[in-house]
């Protein structure tokens, strides 16, 4: 009996990928990291923060204090929120409707921690979310890959067991983390990655795009074995 349905954000509920990717670019750039659109794409779902120090260890050699980080990647933040506002995923909507019509819980689970991007989930989908089932980044310490964020989304969700939910992901490293909590892992793939990326990182199942994941929802067979791409 699934009882709850956790959700990435940034390219699950909203198509913000590439605002992010530009954010990323420019902002890292100023402190001499080059990070290009691949790597926002390949890191995304990570803390921003920690996000920030593996850049600067690889490029530059040292490392650098989780504040440091932060100061760091306050000016992505700005960067982004100068930006047009992402529209809502296609398909999302109708999706969360027809969960939230089966009594299930709906949870969001992303690595941001970002206080108007919180705002904007519950201005948007308050009929399905409350402020108690979103997880941020600061409601670890590890981030995704690892599955703390999961695990405490299923804690938020009513101390849930993994065989209880499944999650949405559309990055692998969103897919790892659901993996490595125990949870049926979901893959849509809205970026720019290849499918086998997001195979390679375990998901169960792949849709290719949101509104495939929302029609297909009512026959979602727990499937194992080979990754059925849909």
């Amino acid at each position: 009996m699934i009882r709850a349905v956790l959700f990435d954000m940034d390219g699950v509920l909203y198509d913000s990928m590439g605002n992010h990717a530009v954010a990323w670019v420019q902002s890292m750039k100023k402190f001499g990291i080059n990070m290009t659109a691949d790597d926002a794409y390949a890191t995304e779902g990570a803390r921003g923060v920690d996000t920030i120090r593996y850049m600067v260890k690889q490029q530059q050699g040292r490392e650098i204090t989780e504040a440091e980080s932060q100061l760091m990647y306050d000016e992505k933040t700005r960067i982004f929120h100068s930006m047009p506002e992402a529209p809502i995923m296609p398909g999302i909507l109708s999706l969360m409707e027809q969960i939230h019509a089966a009594g299930i819980t709906i949870g969001i689970v992303t690595g941001s921690g970002q206080r108007p991007l919180i705002n904007r989930i519950l201005r948007d989908f308050g009929k399905y979310v409350t402020i108690d089932n979103i997880t941020t980044a600061y409601d670890v310490k590890r981030g995704k890959p690892n599955p703390d964020p999961y695990l405490m989304g299923l804690q938020k969700a009513g101390n849930l067991q993994p065989s209880e939910a499944m999650v949405v992901e559309n990055a692998p490293l969103g897919v790892r983390a659901g993996i490595a909590a125990g949870i049926y892992t979901i893959a849509v793939n809205t970026g720019p990655l290849p499918d086998q990326v997001l195979q390679d990182a375990g998901a169960n199942i792949l849709f290719s795009d949101m509104q495939s994941l929302s029609d297909f929802w009512k026959d979602l067979p727990p499937v194992k074995g080979q990754v059925p791409v849909i």
